[in-house]
């Protein structure tokens, strides 16, 4: 009897030790990562994390910590597929929303297709879309023969459960996980569109003009930036008026068109075109300076503001 009840203490404490000692992984914090993106990246939730890290709702995570990931009873690598997906671009498309559209970046997509930056993607193209396969390898566990008679002596004690934590839908996020790869990759377009607008300052304004030799009209101008960035225009200004997303004017952000009726008689349709600076200010090739400055929304231009677009 006191053998028995020596070996129901041993496995009793053995029980509550595998509990209270989850084994976990080691995750160095990356710039720009979110708790959301590192639970996913580790199949865990938002709520395990901070939970292994003793850390609070309010908390937020620093460049270069050192996290404690929770560690299931799987693991996952991803694998670029040898054998990408091909697609045919069609009218409209962007490298932007093919990238979306297949659940990759135009990082990859450039490299896959060995793009240059200031390579352009034209209607037929046949572009090769790079694909991810994810391979799942379960752990096996230790098996221990046990009697009946002994599990039922157990059936009562707390052990752990190995199946894996469905997520808490209901877990709250801190500030920093509203954050994602893909805004900072907006933001860095955004950038690259007005940097590269602001170095043509001076460049000759010539009605008709399509880039050549550095003289410009207006929407030869916008025409010429947006393309650097991979995304086709339309030629004419009206016509640009009509591609992308309408933003409202006080939704302006750096790097969307604004669209004008310059004309003496205001006749109610768009005849200009300029690239949004932030602080109400925008770049574009004006008739009248006749070269490319930088003006004020105000006063003149803000009394035949026509509305903007953000192509994408």
């Amino acid at each position: 009897m006191k053998r028995l009840y020596t070996l129901l203490l041993t496995l009793s404490l053995a029980t509550v030790s595998a509990k209270a000692s989850i084994p976990t992984g080691k995750h160095t914090v990356k710039k720009g990562e979110t708790l959301s993106a590192i639970a996913r990246k580790h199949h865990t939730s938002v709520a395990q994390l901070r939970k292994a890290n003793g850390l609070k709702n309010k908390d937020v995570i620093q460049y270069g910590k050192v996290l404690k990931i929770p560690t299931n009873r799987y693991t996952s690598n991803t694998k670029t597929d040898t054998n990408p997906a091909k697609y045919v671009i069609k009218k409209g498309d962007t490298l932007s929303t093919i990238a979306r559209k297949h659940h990759t970046t135009i990082t990859k997509l450039k490299k896959a297709n060995g793009l240059k930056n200031s390579d352009t993607i034209k209607i037929g193209k046949v572009l090769k879309v790079p694909q991810t396969k994810k391979q799942i390898t379960f752990v096996k566990g230790n098996k221990k023969a046990s009697s009946k008679r002994l599990a039922r002596s157990f059936s009562n004690l707390d052990t752990i459960s190995l199946e894996n934590t469905k997520v808490d839908k209901r877990s709250t996020f801190s500030f920093s996980d509203i954050f994602t790869n893909s805004n900072k990759e907006n933001a860095d377009k955004c950038q690259r569109i007005t940097s590269l607008a602001k170095t043509k300052l001076g460049k000759k304004y010539v009605w008709g003009a399509s880039g050549n030799k550095n003289t410009y009209d207006c929407s030869s101008f916008v025409k010429y930036v947006y393309k650097k960035q991979g995304i086709e225009l339309p030629r004419t200004s009206i016509m640009q008026s009509k591609v992308g997303k309408y933003v409202k004017r006080d939704e302006l952000q750096k790097g969307d068109l604004i669209f004008f009726d310059t004309s003496k008689r205001r006749k109610g349709y768009v005849n200009h075109v300029g690239i949004y600076l932030g602080d109400n200010k925008f770049i574009h090739a004006s008739s009248a300076k006749k070269k490319v400055v930088v003006s004020n929304l105000s006063k003149f231009y803000g009394q035949r503001y026509k509305g903007a677009r953000r192509p994408s």
